[in-house]
């Protein structure tokens, strides 16, 4: 009867000829985590501001509002009061949309500088990590070469 050749051996030395380097899978993690808490930073403070301005831009409008419901003695009166709230009102929607604005070109600039920073310190990891790989690959290739000697 014919045995089976069992590659458990085989494979496993061929597995301990390049090992793997947890590390740069540790370091990766960090990596991205940290920037995963820059850029949730950068969303986080343009949520806010947009929040405070939509806050102070209601509050705004309301007491506004309490003009126009204020009794008035003369019928012409009602319609300076609703001209002038109008008026006011788009006033302050250019305004309070300049603001968006300027907090959306903000998150713009922030998230461009972080994907280029990441895009960056991803190009040297990589780099690193070829160059231990190959340097590892060709110790492993020197030591097999000087072993079938």
């Amino acid at each position: 009867m014919t045995k089976t050749t069992d590659f458990t051996k085989v494979f496993q030395d061929v597995m301990a000829s390049f090992p793997v380097d947890a590390s740069a899978f540790q370091n990766a993690f960090k990596t991205q985590a940290a920037f995963g808490e820059k850029f949730s930073k950068v969303a986080l403070e343009a949520a806010e501001k947009s929040t405070e301005i939509s806050a102070s831009w209601a509050k705004e409008t309301f007491s506004r509002l309490g003009d126009i419901t204020k009794a008035k003695t003369d019928p012409a009166d009602y319609s300076k009061a609703v001209t002038d709230f109008a008026s006011k009102a788009a006033e302050a929607a250019a305004e309070n949309m300049a603001a968006f604005a300027e907090i959306a070109k903000k998150v713009q600039v922030e998230t461009v500088e972080l994907l280029l920073a990441a895009g960056k310190e991803a190009q040297e990891d990589a780099t690193a990590a070829v160059k231990k790989a190959s340097a590892e690959v060709q110790s492993v290739a020197k030591k097999a070469t000087a072993a079938a000697k």
